[in-house]
C-alpha cells in the first residue's frame, strides 16, 4: 500500500492544515462561536441557534471533536460540548506563528 499524501508533509503542516480545517466551513466556526459566547456547555439548542438539521449539527461537531477543538460528555442520552481550553490554546500558538509570518516585497517578483 502507498503512502498517504499528509506522510509526505511536516508534522507542523498537518497539523496546522488540521486545525485550519476547523474554519473551512461557517457551520463550524458558527458553532465555536455561540460555544465561546455562552461559555458553558451545551447540550442540544445548536439546531435552534445554528438553524441546521440535527445530522448536519452532529457531523460538524463530531469533526470539531475529532480535531480536539471541543469536548462532549455524556448527560443520559444526550452528549453535551464546550470549548476544550488546551487544545484551544494551542492551535492558536500554532495558527499564530504560522500567520505571523511576515513577507518581503521583492522588485523582481511578478
Amino acid at each position: 500500500m502507498g503512502i498517504s499524501k499528509t506522510e509526505i508533509f511536516t508534522a507542523q503542516q498537518n497539523e496546522i492544515a488540521l486545525f485550519a480545517k476547523a474554519f473551512g466551513h461557517p457551520a463550524r466556526v458558527a458553532i465555536l462561536q455561540h460555544l465561546f459566547k455562552i461559555d458553558t456547555c451545551v447540550c442540544g439548542d445548536l439546531v435552534n441557534e445554528i438553524g441546521l438539521a440535527q445530522p448536519t449539527i452532529s457531523q460538524h461537531l463530531k469533526e470539531l471533536k475529532n480535531l480536539g477543538l471541543i469536548q462532549g460528555s455524556v448527560e443520559g442520552t444526550r452528549v453535551c460540548y464546550c470549548v476544550d481550553p488546551g487544545n484551544w490554546t494551542k492551535m492558536k500558538q500554532v495558527l499564530s506563528e504560522f500567520l505571523n509570518q511576515d513577507v518581503s516585497i521583492k522588485k523582481d517578483c511578478c
